[in-house]
């Protein structure tokens, strides 16, 4: 696949589109929008996760879904975004609070590296997610 050269210019407006990409998919996962974070992934994703073999949109849906009831709260820190016409990286540090429905908390956190996509339409999504979230102690 052959990729446009992108200018500085289009490379910033992608940046931004990007983060808000982020922005998003954070408040749909803080809602339980399993619709909404389904229409940010591509449909050829792959989730790369400690301990479980890489998995696509399908399981991630059924994974999401198991957790109904779980109170989601995260936090994103982009520390790095690169453009390189349709493809962009995101490297990232997440942490994320997880309450069940019995009250129960646990948060996990870790750095994440996104691999994105520019689609024919010109909106992004996210093609590959390697994600090191861990128990965090205490």
């Amino acid at each position: 696949m052959q990729t446009k050269q992108t200018r500085p210019a289009d490379s910033q407006r992608d940046e931004q589109e990007i983060r808000e990409l982020v922005k998003k998919w954070l408040a749909a996962s803080a809602e339980g929008d399993l619709a909404t974070m389904l229409n940010l992934l591509a449909d050829d994703v792959i989730f790369m996760v400690p301990n479980q073999e890489p998995f696509g949109k399908d399981v991630f849906a059924r994974n999401f879904q198991q957790m109904k009831g779980t109170k989601l709260k995260s936090d994103s820190n982009i520390l790095e975004i690169r453009v390189i016409g349709d493809w962009a990286w995101m490297r990232s540090f997440l942490s994320v609070s997880f309450t069940d429905p019995k009250g129960e908390s646990s948060t996990h956190a870790g750095y994440i590296l996104t691999v994105l996509r520019k689609e024919t339409d010109n909106h992004w999504v996210i093609a590959r997610d390697a994600n090191l979230l861990m128990p965090k102690n205490g």
